[in-house]
């Protein structure tokens, strides 16, 4: 490794080595030669003059290829896929006239973005459910335990620490579905040709269209995809694209929205994220415990979330047929969305098995903020005891505003309960059994049993037998 290059962290220190392999340029010339591979096969089966053997000379060259002769070839051809055409017809010397037969660069290019895509999404669904998976186990520990609500980061009724959790956990849900969706109409390119027209195949087959739809089959058939795109021109469609970026980029819109809570809740000292025994959260202040994964999480969400603008501008721009300007923007957008992705989730499941809740913090933290918040309830049950209800309301707002003075003018403790018990106009009320959280947080914990049964429940078993390997980057 040279120390005197730019490497990209998202290869060198964030994203799996799983995600990264998609990306690598083995992985991509190897599917470009099975492309090819899969086309000299199917055009045999329909009749054109290509044997076997050359046919099993292209294919047991595959993985073996000599990058360093395919670069020789780019600086003299000025095109990519050209030199690799020629890098393999020199390994394959029966098999050179017949490789990349009627077709154009982008059957070998689009048609591997195909692949890549529809790898990397699955890879993505599997991480997605992991941490729905690690999200729901929190909840379900968590499902009854009293926390402040907030609205408008302002203190509102209370809810339950598991129930939050299900709020991220269903965010995550919402994008899985949709990355589904992505994955589920994904289709090959297949052997459209040159502008999308099927000319050179057409005369390749003498004018047989029945061929030339067979042969797109089964080429889309031999990638894996039961179907391909009706129409494209030279590339498939670039909106393709757009819609993944907009999944993902909804992916890390969720994840930014719990790692945000997570690092507001490690700054109330109620939760936090994992932190090993010898880890340093500051270089000046040796007692900070910085949520550090959090952090880390929220700043690649946003790059992640950055990226749509781009897909959107290059499917608007894609001129007639298409253009080249989305080559280059491409290369950067579409891996670098993944691998952050891939980073984001790694991180997020990381988290959600590790956090460590503080419910005595929790309750504190509760308890002065409850008075203000039991008033309404104190004032029906003061009515219902036989007081008046205008009379009433102004001595809880009086008290209220005198508690609230306490705490905020002179930093004591909310004092608002105490002044009632003292008020004659309250007597006989329970006061403490008023301000029972457990009695105040609604449906929360039947709302996680009911989220865990009929959201998380229905993942666990899609994705029971396809869990990501949780030791696959450090973190």
């Amino acid at each position: 490794m040279s120390h005197n290059q730019y490497e990209n962290p998202l290869t060198a220190r964030y994203a799996s080595p799983a995600m990264s392999r998609l990306f690598s340029p083995q992985h991509k010339h190897s599917t470009w030669r099975r492309l090819w591979v899969a086309l000299a096969e199917s055009q045999a089966e329909l009749g054109l003059p290509i044997t076997a053997e050359q046919i099993a000379q292209l294919r047991a060259t595959v993985d073996d290829i000599d990058f360093a002769a395919a670069a020789d070839h780019e600086a003299r051809l000025r095109h990519d896929v050209m030199a690799h055409v020629h890098a393999y017809g020199d390994q394959c010397p029966s098999a050179r006239p017949i490789i990349h037969l009627g077709a154009t660069s982008c059957y070998v290019t689009d048609n591997t973005d195909l692949l890549v895509l529809r790898d990397a999404l699955e890879l993505v669904c599997r991480r997605v459910a992991a941490v729905v998976d690690a999200l729901g186990n929190f909840a379900a520990g968590h499902r009854d335990l009293p926390t402040l609500g907030f609205t408008h980061l302002q203190p509102a009724q209370p809810t339950s620490v598991g129930r939050r959790a299900c709020l991220w956990a269903y965010d995550l849900a919402l994008d899985l579905t949709e990355l589904e969706h992505r994955l589920a109409n994904l289709r090959a390119r297949s052997t459209k040709g040159t502008t999308g027209t099927q000319a050179s195949f057409l005369q390749l087959f003498d004018g047989d269209h029945g061929k030339v739809r067979q042969l797109e089959q089964r080429v889309a058939e031999k990638m894996d995809f039961s179907g391909t795109y009706t129409i494209t021109g030279q590339t498939y469609s670039r909106k393709i694209d757009a819609q993944v970026l907009d999944a993902l980029s909804g992916v890390a819109s969720s994840a930014h929205k719990g790692a945000s809570d997570l690092r507001i809740l490690a700054h109330r000292k109620e939760i936090e994220e994992p932190f090993e025994e010898s880890q340093i959260g500051s270089s000046a202040m040796a007692y900070k415990r910085n949520p550090m994964r959090s952090e880390r999480i929220c700043g690649l969400s946003r790059f992640v979330m950055s990226l749509p603008a781009n897909t959107t501008a290059t499917a608007a721009t894609q001129w007639m047929e298409r253009t080249l300007d989305d080559s280059s923007n491409r290369r950067l957008v579409i891996p670098q969305a993944f691998l952050a992705v891939d980073a984001v989730l790694i991180l997020y499941r990381n988290v959600a098995n590790g956090l460590v809740v503080y419910p005595e913090v929790i309750a504190r933290n509760l308890r002065e903020e409850l008075p203000f918040m039991v008033t309404e309830n104190l004032l029906m049950a003061a009515v219902a005891a036989g007081g008046d209800r205008q009379d009433l309301h102004e001595r809880i707002r009086t008290h209220s505003q005198a508690a609230a003075e306490e705490v905020k003018q002179h930093g004591r403790a909310n004092d608002l309960l105490d002044r009632l018990s003292r008020d004659p106009a309250f007597a006989g009320i329970d006061l403490e059994a008023a301000v029972d959280a457990s009695q105040l947080m609604g449906r929360s914990a039947e709302q996680v049993d009911e989220f865990l049964s009929e959201v998380a429940g229905p993942i666990r078993q899609r994705y029971a037998d396809r869990q990501p390997d949780s030791a696959d980057v450090a973190v």
